[in-house]
């Protein structure tokens, strides 16, 4: 199957109350419950504190990273550019490695293949490299419903899945717990845990190798994600810091991965910029641990480590309705090192669950509502206001993405898509108008703007009070209202020439 096959229509997932890329509430009002929880925003401020201090560590040990970042960049755009063509390179290179290639419009269509690949082996039970792309698809929960368990092998992501909780980080998905938290969850959900088990760091992952290491050593079918995938060879590539995707990727007799299609990179030399930029802007590394590369099969290769079968799901799932987005496109660019979440003022008081998505952050905030699509009345509508456009993700994201440009986009055609579906225009539409109409003539401006020094006694700390309190409570909940002036500058400006003039005429200063 080609990559034509590619951005034909999508099934919709069943109505099932769960979404992967959208949450239940917009995010306001999602934001307004994280904001009352101090643990939480302990949690968060610690540890992107840190993060951000290693990443700029390493960073600043090299001379030319701007010039990697315009590279980064460029590979990018580049690939975007030559998708189809890139895509049917690499499923004719990994078909010639022993691979088989699946092609997978929607979520629906992913997760049906893979759950059919499973039941082919006969096993019941798969472990786990950690994957956004799988969690995009909500592969846990299907897998689940058809009596297969997947088991998540990476630390945070077991963490989460025994608390039967959802990520709030991209690298960290476990960020929002304290190590108490962790050694409660440890003694409460994982089989055969010590009971004298302490909250110390190196002892939660000792507790976690042992639990893990009996997992790897049965498991016959693992599933993995891909960080790259390079279509002049066919190879595939998953950076991690803990080891268990090299047992994934290498102990079980069957290998899935799924893989989103704005993965791939056109050639191997290009792995030689990324694989700097990817572990300085997410862990704060020099170079991952562990850097796992296969190409095909093990019986493709006469014999040695990994899998005996290979199967490569590409996963569209609304990313070529992106990919035709002149101005968001670039959102396809991100190679989820989580830089961008680690600098938010906004995620770092308000937490991943906020988003309500698996891709939280300024990242999410462009991603998702153009995956799910902006309709006006969507909860994910919301998300691309869940920014203050400070800037911060753009200047420190390893490929260059203009997120404060998209999301000021993705806001406009929110508004467009409201106008349309409502045939009432909306309290912010007239106020709008209102303005416009002001502003257009200099004595409408005056008057009004002389006149807004009657409001002062409708003000009490920073809120609207009185019959505008109804009207306006949507913005003021979010917002302190400035008290207006006792005097426009237009005035002050005119007492002040009456004054210079009167004072010319004295002779005096």
């Amino acid at each position: 199957m080609s990559a034509a096959f590619l951005g034909m229509p999508r099934r919709r997932l069943p109505e099932t109350g769960f979404s992967p890329v959208q949450g239940k509430r917009p995010f306001p009002e999602a934001a307004s419950a994280a904001l009352s929880d101090p643990v939480l925003r302990r949690n968060l401020g610690h540890a992107t504190g840190v993060i951000r201090r290693k990443r700029a560590s390493v960073v600043g040990e090299l001379p030319d990273w701007e010039e990697l970042r315009s590279a980064g960049a460029a590979i990018k755009a580049e690939t975007m550019a030559r998708l189809p063509e890139l895509l049917e390179q690499l499923e004719a290179n990994v078909t010639a490695a022993g691979g088989v290639v699946h092609w997978a419009r929607d979520a629906a269509e992913a997760n049906a293949i893979v759950t059919d690949l499973v039941r082919a082996t006969g096993e019941r039970e798969v472990v786990k490299v950690k994957s956004m792309a799988t969690q995009e698809i909500g592969l846990n929960e299907h897998l689940a419903a058809e009596g297969i368990t997947a088991l998540e092998t990476d630390l945070a992501e077991l963490i989460v899945q025994l608390a039967e909780d959802h990520p709030s980080h991209i690298l960290v998905p476990a960020i929002h717990f304290s190590r108490t938290e962790i050694r409660e969850i440890f003694a409460r959900r994982m089989p055969g845990v010590d009971p004298d088990l302490t909250s110390e760091p190196r002892r939660l992952a000792m507790a976690a190798r042992a639990f893990l290491r009996e997992r790897f050593l049965r498991a016959k079918v693992g599933i993995s994600g891909a960080n790259f995938a390079i279509a002049e060879t066919g190879t595939l590539t998953v950076v991690e810091s803990e080891g268990n995707g090299r047992m994934c990727l290498t102990l079980p007799e069957t290998l899935i991965s799924v893989v989103g299609i704005e993965k791939v990179l056109p050639r191997w030399q290009d792995l030689e910029v990324f694989l700097q930029l990817l572990p300085r802007s997410s862990t704060g590394e020099r170079m991952n641990p562990y850097t796992t590369l296969w190409t095909g099969t093990r019986a493709a290769h006469e014999g040695g480590d990994g899998p005996r079968a290979f199967h490569l799901v590409l996963l569209d799932n609304g990313r070529t309705d992106v990919l035709a987005d002149e101005v968001g496109r670039s959102a396809l660019h991100c190679i989820r090192c989580s830089a961008c979440l680690n600098v938010c003022p906004v995620y770092e008081r308000t937490g991943g669950h906020s988003y309500g998505s698996v891709y939280p952050g300024p990242i999410g905030a462009i991603l998702s509502p153009q995956l799910t699509g902006i309709t006006g009345d969507s909860v994910n509508d919301s998300l691309p206001y869940a920014s203050s456009l400070c800037g911060a993700c753009y200047d420190v994201c390893p490929v260059k993405i203009d997120i404060p440009s998209i999301l000021v986009d993705l806001r406009a055609r929110h508004v467009e898509a409201a106008q349309q579906a409502s045939r009432v225009p909306s309290a912010e539409a007239v106020a709008m108008a209102a303005a416009a109409y002001v502003m257009k003539d200099e004595k409408r401006f005056a008057a009004v703007t002389g006149s807004m020094r009657l409001g002062r006694p409708l003000l009490r700390d920073g809120q609207l009070r009185g019959p505008l309190s109804s009207v306006m409570t949507g913005w003021s909940r979010a917002r302190d209202v400035p008290a207006p002036p006792r005097e426009t500058f237009r005035q002050w400006w005119s007492h002040r020439e009456r004054h210079d003039g009167a004072a010319s005429e004295r002779g005096g200063p």
